[in-house]
């Protein structure tokens, strides 16, 4: 068939109306492809939709190992081997003006090249606070066929969205790709990104927050800068809201959050009831705990905030066992810590806090048997199975498994990572130090630890082998700060670890450092930022639950 051209204009043929109709449909979803793979290419999701339908907010980027030289300063030269292919993070921008008081506020500091140095050993009395006051079927993280499955029903009708026809089916293909990028903002990664410097500082003050343990009040102990309290964490994918205690009550209406774990754990509970303190000034809240466990209620949402000091998370023992003497620490490594199991299901959110401990003496056991210790082996002659490091990574998966397969646990289990330590020129007690340090660390300035790097990268090993076994409807989830904190050398106490006014806090006339520690995080300052995760984390899941509910 033929029709009249248009006057002027050659003679055209045209095909019946359905071909002409699928010829314009596929070029149109021709110009779609290349618009998709543009938009792909220029903000790539893959990496962060995997990891959210895993339910673990991590990413993990290919990134070249580059020029790393490794020292280690291990004293006792004890255990203590470790991987030297440890990859580095992401770079790091800062301002270059070095002074106390940076001149250009909102420039950021991000991750860049390091050196890696090991500045680990034995930290005994560096911790402090030594006496204790799946991906399953069931799993509540939404599938990529619901997501698609919610996109295309919230762009079917006629309105909004491109459809293309082919015979009776319509295929929605622009809807779920941009619902797709939508998730992966919503749920970007919160762990890369870089340092900013906030002139509104921060939300309280050393003299509004009752609960501050005194060591961590480096400004009452009379610290003379002040700049630590100030930078932000800023994630590259999107944007790290301010704590709001209000949206935390909310949150937690009706519910109870746990620190579970060593005086780190403490430190990051102390830093959240701060924040709720000052901006819920209208309401105090009551404590209501003993020396095994503190608790703290907010009686106008009914939440409760919970700390049990629980040093390796695992089963302790000090009586004689086969070799290994009384008095000895005796680790078991495959039974969780029997102290806080019980309580378990009363959590809603378990926040999880561990590894310090791991480089004091103790006796690892696993089936019964004695296979290795810290600080600890009589006999030379027979070699230990398992190492310090080792001992952490099985640990880690221990207690997350037994929290996975508990029967009357339903809540979410948020693994805080390695925190790391920046004893420089030595550990806690041969003369390391953190003296003087007043702002994050500038690109190639960063010292890496070797001890802090292997000690993470086992620790996520555990938790990827108890993702597999999660039984139950429980929710597993990483918050990776080790990377980001490893440049906020200027965020600890250091000599300022006491009120004491005739403390030393500078070093002698040999050099030597004053004690300090340089574990811990001075309040306010760079600890805030985990309870700000700690937040998008909870609102994450819980809103996400709501959301991708059947």
């Amino acid at each position: 068939m033929t029709m009249a051209s248009p006057r002027g204009s050659p003679a055209m043929t045209a095909f019946p109306r359905s071909i002409s109709t699928i010829m314009v449909s596929v070029g149109g979803l021709a110009m779609f492809f290349v618009f998709a793979s543009l938009l792909l290419v220029s903000y790539p999701i893959g990496s962060t939709v995997r990891g959210y339908f895993y339910g673990v907010d991590r990413l993990v980027l290919p990134i070249s190992l580059g020029n790393k030289t490794t020292i280690d300063r291990r004293p006792d030269g004890n255990v203590n081997q470790f991987d030297k292919n440890l990859p580095s993070g992401p770079s790091f921008e800062v301002p270059n003006n070095k002074s106390s008081t940076p001149t250009n506020a909102n420039l950021p500091v991000a991750v860049s090249s390091r050196v890696t140095v090991d500045t680990s050993g034995s930290k005994d009395n560096a911790l402090g606070d030594t006496t204790p006051a799946s991906t399953s079927s069931d799993s509540k993280a939404p599938s990529l066929s619901l997501l698609i499955s919610n996109a295309t029903k919230t762009g079917s009708g006629d309105s909004g969205g491109s459809f293309f026809f082919f015979g009776s089916t319509y295929f929605n293909f622009l809807q779920p790709s941009i619902y797709l990028l939508l998730m992966c903002w919503k749920y970007c990664d919160l762990y890369h990104g870089s340092w900013f410097y906030d002139t509104a500082g921060p939300l309280y003050t050393n003299d509004t927050c009752p609960v501050l343990t005194q060591m961590q009040n480096c400004q009452g102990n009379g610290r003379p800068d002040k700049e630590y309290e100030n930078w932000r964490w800023k994630p590259f994918q999107c944007h790290l809201p301010r704590f709001d205690g209000k949206k935390f009550l909310e949150l937690m209406r009706g519910k109870t959050l746990a620190f579970i774990g060593d005086s780190v754990a403490r430190n990051q509970m102390e830093s959240m009831l701060c924040l709720l303190w000052r901006l819920l000034q209208v309401e105090i809240p009551k404590n209501r705990g003993n020396k095994r466990m503190q608790r703290w209620f907010f009686r106008s949402t009914n939440t409760m905030i919970v700390r049990i000091w629980s040093s390796w998370l695992v089963h302790k023992t000090s009586g004689t066992f086969n070799f290994a003497p009384e008095g000895v620490t005796k680790l078991h490594l495959d039974a969780p810590d029997e102290d806080f199991m019980e309580f378990i299901p009363q959590f809603d959110v378990i926040v999880l806090s561990s590894g310090h401990w791991f480089a004091k003496q103790s006796v690892y056991i696993l089936n019964n048997e004695i296979v290795g210790g810290q600080l600890w082996w009589p006999d030379k002659s027979r070699p230990m199975k398992v190492n310090n490091i080792e001992a952490f990574g099985i640990s880690v998966e221990t207690i997350l498994t037994a929290l996975g397969t508990h029967p009357n646990y339903t809540g979410l289990t948020i693994v805080r990572s390695y925190s790391p330590d920046h004893y420089e020129g030595g550990a806690w007690n041969t003369g390391g130090s953190c003296t003087g340090k007043v702002r994050p660390l500038e690109p190639g300035e960063l010292v890496e630890n070797g001890f802090t790097d292997v000690m993470h990268k086992k620790q996520v090993m555990g938790f990827d082998h108890a993702i597999k076994k999660l039984t139950n409807k429980s929710r597993l989830r990483l918050m990776d700060i080790t990377e980001a904190f490893g440049y906020r050398h200027d965020g600890h106490p250091g000599p300022y670890r006491n009120p004491d006014p005739n403390k030393i806090t500078k070093r002698g006339p040999d050099g030597k450092p004053p004690p300090q520690d340089c574990l811990h995080w001075c309040m306010p300052g760079p600890v805030d930022t985990w309870n700000e995760l700690v937040l998008e984390t909870i609102r994450r899941d819980f809103e996400g639950n709501q959301s991708f509910s059947s």
